[in-house]
């Protein structure tokens, strides 16, 4: 299967495009700039969604459901939001059809059931959520409000790529209400620290955390926070969002509360979300020209165990082996597959699992029922090894750790490596086309600088970093004064 893969070096688009589909992630659907999600694919994203899900609880947050269509005057109602989604809107104008007189056996809108409003198909749910928030907050005794929820969203996407853009796609949006500006900051910086352990623990993505600059910022937000990851052709990638949207959509939707002191004020605000963008970034940023490699936090299947036999004896022999291994795997939270299907052949199941990444092989034969050893393949390293069935599953155990980190540190090398310092244009721009990733410059603070370096070189100012150290300089682009350097990068 993994032959039929087009290399990295040869087509990186082409060569995610087709291991998506190999993999058996997803498929393009009959609906344009829709996709399907199959059940190997959907298993990852419920591993991210049990695990963020865990995460946001532990922070306080409960889940709830809002509905999918926002009324067109609500959506409105905070201008900048609105503005900034307007261009990628599904709206619903009528709620039924009819029988087409003209065309016997087709189907019209029939223009008698016109909506007295359009009803927006959710880009994002602040204004139906912030027109709920006024119904429920009357009082600071009734903040913090820390509500997220898991949901699908639609945007209109003419260009699209499984995963990573869609005109559906599946994320979760945190929307919180807050007294004071001091709290609604520290927990879009919490939701931001969130999804950063989130990305390098579980993903083995290191990410750099920052602010985004005015003109990147989410539509209607004071401050987005953010966090950047790179991927192996050294194309950044925004892997997650939180924004401090301040007392915006407050005002929008009049949301007022009497404070301790008696006094009516205005609640200050925060939505975060990341999406199944995250499963493009994690296939971009540890698969080969082999198929996908998947971090063991992650993983639907940790280790697949694979019989070699030529009789069904063998077979009910090795089977014997493998249940007891899946018993003390399950014992000890490892997920494992056993595939004794007799329809195929072992080589072509060690290609299928070497193709959707599952990090441990084993596989078991006659010989190594006599030996009492299995053989055991990684498939970060796509080494072999020959180990004894007595404390296997310690050694698997420790094994799955040692490949997480494994993972880890190879992103973080590569990434660390594709961030380079440039002082003149001409050094950006060379950068930019030989060795890629992030370049680390100094920049004159100003839209306009930032909107003419993204025309003539296609790449974005990704974000401010948090650690971000105050420095003098010149501006790349202008050679105006700078107080710091930011990070630039092409960008999914």
């Amino acid at each position: 299967m993994s032959k039929n893969l087009t290399s990295r070096a040869e087509d990186y688009s082409k060569w995610y495009n087709e291991l998506v589909v190999k993999a058996d992630l997803a498929e393009n659907s009959a609906v344009r700039g829709c996709m399907v999600i199959k059940p190997y694919g959907y298993a990852i994203w419920e591993k991210m969604q049990a695990e963020l899900d865990r995460m946001f609880k532990e922070t306080g947050h409960q889940n709830a459901y809002f509905p999918l269509f926002v009324p067109k005057s609500l959506f409105e109602a905070e201008e900048k939001n609105a503005e900034g989604f307007a261009k990628e809107c599904a709206v619903v104008t009528h709620y039924r059809l009819q029988n087409d007189p003209d065309n016997p056996g087709k189907l019209r809108v029939d223009p008698e059931a016109k909506l007295e409003e359009e009803l927006v198909v959710r880009p994002t749910s602040e204004a139906i959520i912030w027109s709920t928030y006024k119904g429920w907050i009357q009082s600071y005794r009734d903040l913090p409000i820390l509500i997220n929820q898991w949901a699908n969203v639609v945007r209109w996407e003419m260009r699209t790529r499984l995963f990573l853009r869609t005109a559906e796609f599946l994320w979760q949006e945190g929307h919180t209400a807050h007294e004071t500006k001091a709290e609604a900051l520290a927990e879009a910086k919490l939701m931001n620290q969130v999804y950063a352990d989130f990305a390098e623990n579980f993903m083995a993505i290191p990410v750099i955390q920052g602010v985004k600059t005015e003109s990147e910022r989410f539509a209607g937000a004071e401050e987005t926070y953010c966090i950047e990851a790179l991927m192996q052709d050294g194309k950044a990638l925004q892997a997650g969002t939180s924004h401090f949207l301040g007392q915006n959509f407050a005002k929008a939707f009049d949301v007022k509360f009497t404070n301790n002191e008696g006094k009516l004020d205005y609640v200050w605000a925060t939505s975060w979300g990341v999406s199944t963008r995250l499963v493009g970034a994690l296939i971009m940023t540890h698969s080969d020209d082999k198929g996908l490699v998947l971090p063991p936090n992650l993983a639907p299947i940790q280790v697949v165990i694979v019989p070699i036999h030529k009789t069904d004896d063998q077979l009910e022999e090795i089977g014997k082996v493998a249940t007891k291994l899946i018993g003390e795997f399950k014992a000890k939270g490892i997920s494992c597959k056993y595939d004794h299907r007799t329809t195929q052949r072992p080589g072509a199941k060690f290609a299928q699992y070497e193709l959707q990444g599952v990090p441990l092989r084993i596989a078991i034969g006659p010989k190594d029922l006599e030996n009492k050893t299995v053989e055991l393949a990684r498939r970060d390293t796509l080494s072999k090894e020959n180990v004894a069935l007595d404390g296997l599953v310690d050694k698997i155990a420790d094994l799955l750790t040692e490949i997480q980190e494994t993972l880890f540190k190879k992103a973080l090398d590569f990434r660390d490596s594709h961030i380079t310092e440039v002082n003149t244009f001409e050094e950006f721009k060379t950068v930019l086309e030989t060795k890629t990733g992030f370049i680390s410059a100094h920049w004159d603070g100003t839209p306009e600088t930032e909107e003419k370096i993204k025309k003539l070189t296609k790449a974005t100012i990704r974000c401010v970093p948090l650690n971000q150290e105050k420095e003098p300089g010149s501006c790349v682009f202008t050679g105006k004064t700078s107080s710091g350097r930011v990070l630039f990068a092409k960008a999914y």
